[in-house]
């Protein structure tokens, strides 16, 4: 029976440490680096710690090989693209997508070899000179944390998975380690503790320079508390869907009983990350003007370019990592257009166009016909009739990217589409006359225009994605504005979760108001009305009217969340948890918006479906698939249902 020689491990250099599975542990020990040189080491200690946290994910790569924003109703890419590495999007879409497919970014393999080492490193780390105890402890702290966050996102993503934590220790058989699923409840319910526990151990922030991006309290507690909302979510607490998935001896994997406990632990669990986020000083980002109001444009641009030591107390998970076309530079490849060196192709769906409010805090679109035709909020004010014929101009911004000009949102001559929406949607979605800073001109999309060659690199339905794309950005120059960091937490995200969480867990007034307390600080900072449950005039400057329901704060929460999280990687979470793929039109069918074809700016300003992107959603896809291979390893694991 094969084991683990406890006495070897390859480390090739800092930070890309390799786990080499069965081969591995078939060479000679001379051929090896034992573990007491490993660990005797400084520089290769801390090459395990890097190699354990190379494993996070990066937001640049949620546009290529996770996916995640591409994957549900958020960005679009121009499916003219030679997929490639990108082949796991392109079945998604069209419905082809099977047990023999495995994602460019397989985490099914990778992320067992961070765990492990993440073990190893609590196994066999010690005092050594340059790291005294006091670190030791801590790193072996930020490995415990990781194997949980690595550990849970298995389970996000792939449902209950082979989980025995002790397994992984050094003095395991191989042949041990073929286990089946563990129920997704006994999961959470251990990750819940140990998550709650190494939060205990470590700190809530670092003071040194060098230490900024190493786990904390705050991250572990807000791993803890996303994982308990998942947890309660329609998905996976009470779904009949899964009643019947079990593994081959019988056992069940989900429960089919619905748990309101669930929700209410999610909510505690919220707002504890609020409430040490807040002590350890973090805060929603916020730009102000001059006389100290809030400038809702520069707050929702801003927030993404300005870092900690800028002012930016929002982010409670940095990723600190420079990984290239996986990060930032990665993402604008896909935005910025062939004019300036990149590939221009990564749009946005109609229905995030749509998504966004009106001005006043009101939807433009409530719904949509059997045909596919918006059902318009009179109210709001919204039209898709006709062109502005003057600049639309707003004394609360000094923001310059609406027309080139301070204060200016949109030029004359703008479909009325895209005519007194909220500041997100500027700030989000570049639109055929939007100003494009770079070029110092507006936005071109029509067929053979400046920025459609009606080739793989031109926006698909006349939408190029803004968010997080930095208008001064030049690749065909090397231009690039690299004083920003990324995350995967940051405090705003913890506000709208705590608001959904309340507002599941307590049916009553009481629970609605805190909802609409946290959901209404993000409001604020965009620059629009706040809802209340009171009885206010329908033209209140500074209230919208909300029932006092259940229903209608979730409503209004699962909106704010889709415009305030695009291109983080949140929204695919939320369309699987809430089960709503197969409610989503572009996520059934036709991807709709602008005509790519028209070179007519009167035949332009038309919604059409466009038949080369008609999307196929499957049921198996709210979970992914164990690859063919590895069921043919393990003859203890099951597919997930419907595959």
């Amino acid at each position: 029976m094969k084991r683990l020689k406890s006495k070897y491990l390859v480390v090739a250099a800092f930070a890309l440490l390799s786990f080499m599975s069965c081969d591995f542990l078939e060479k000679e020990p001379d051929t090896e680096l034992t573990m007491d040189i490993v660990f005797d080491d400084k520089n290769k200690v801390e090459g395990v710690l890097g190699y354990v946290y190379n494993g996070l994910p990066t937001p640049g790569d949620y546009t290529h090989g996770l996916g995640w924003s591409v994957w549900g109703d958020e960005l679009v890419w121009n499916r003219l693209v030679n997929w490639g590495v990108l082949s796991v999007q392109e079945r998604l879409f069209n419905g082809t997508w099977n047990v023999a497919t495995a994602p460019s970014w397989n985490m099914w393999n990778e992320y067992p070899k961070r765990i492990r080492h993440a073990y190893l490193f609590q196994e066999k780390a010690h005092e050594i000179a340059g790291l005294p105890q006091e670190t030791i402890d801590r790193m072996k702290a930020e490995c415990r944390y990781l194997a949980c966050y690595y550990w849970w996102h298995l389970t996000e993503n792939y449902g209950p998975i082979p989980f025995i934590p002790e397994m992984f220790s050094t003095d395991v058989p191989l042949a041990e380690m073929q286990k089946a699923r563990t129920s997704f409840d006994d999961i959470v319910s251990y990750l819940d503790k140990e998550l709650l526990a190494v939060s205990e151990l470590l700190p809530d922030k670092y003071t040194a320079t060098n230490e900024y991006g190493h786990a904390t309290s705050i991250m572990a507690l807000t791993t803890r508390a996303r994982m308990l909302l998942f947890a309660a979510s329609p998905l996976v607490n009470g779904n009949s869907w899964y009643k019947d998935w079990t593994n081959v001896d019988g056992s069940q994997l989900f429960s089919p009983v619905y748990d309101q406990q669930k929700w209410i632990k999610a909510a505690e669990a919220c707002k504890l990350v609020i409430d040490r986020a807040e002590a350890a000083g973090h805060a929603l980002f916020i730009a102000y003007n001059k006389d100290g109001s809030i400038d809702p444009f520069r707050s929702t641009r801003d927030l993404f370019f300005t870092t900690e030591s800028a002012g930016n107390p929002e982010i409670t998970f940095p990723m600190t990592n420079d990984l290239g076309h996986t990060n930032f530079e990665g993402y604008e490849d896909l935005c910025i257009t062939p004019e300036f060196g990149d590939a221009g192709c990564l749009g946005v769906y109609q229905g995030l166009v749509d998504a966004y409010f009106m001005s006043n805090g009101l939807p433009a679109i409530t719904g949509y016909k059997a045909d596919g035709t918006p059902i318009i909020n009179e109210e709001s004010g919204y039209s898709e009739e006709g062109f502005t014929t003057e600049v639309t101009k707003r004394a609360d911004t000094s923001w310059d990217e609406g027309t080139g000009v301070a204060g200016e949102v949109t030029p004359a001559g703008i479909w009325k589409m895209y005519y007194n929406r909220e500041p997100r949607f500027y700030t989000s979605v570049s639109y055929h006359g939007s100003w494009y800073k770079v070029a110092e001109r507006p936005f071109d999309f029509l067929c053979y225009g400046k920025d459609n060659n009606h080739q793989w690199n031109s926006p698909r339905n006349g939408y190029l994605v803004r968010r997080k794309v930095y208008q001064g950005d030049n690749s065909k120059n090397g231009i690039w504005y690299r004083n920003r960091t990324e995350w995967l937490y940051r405090l705003g995200t913890s506000y709208l979760d705590y608001a959904e969480a309340v507002n599941e867990a307590y049916d009553n007034a009481t629970g609605r108001l805190e909802a609409l307390k946290y959901l209404n600080h993000i409001r604020l900072r965009a620059g629009l009305r706040q809802y209340t449950i009171n009885a206010v005039a329908a033209n209140n400057p500074d209230y919208i009217h909300v029932d006092n329901t259940q229903d209608a704060i979730r409503n209004v929460v699962r909106m704010e969340r889709r415009v305030e999280f695009v291109s983080e990687g949140i929204r695919w979470f939320d369309i699987r948890r809430w089960k709503i793929a197969e409610s989503i039109p572009e996520m059934n069918g036709y991807l709709m918006g602008l005509d790519w074809d028209c070179t007519d700016i009167n035949n332009f300003y038309k919604r059409v479906g466009d038949p080369e992107h008609n999307r196929v959603w499957k049921k198996a896809y709210y979970w992914m698939n164990i690859e063919i291979s590895e069921l043919e390893k393990n003859p203890n694991l099951v597919q997930a249902p419907y595959w």
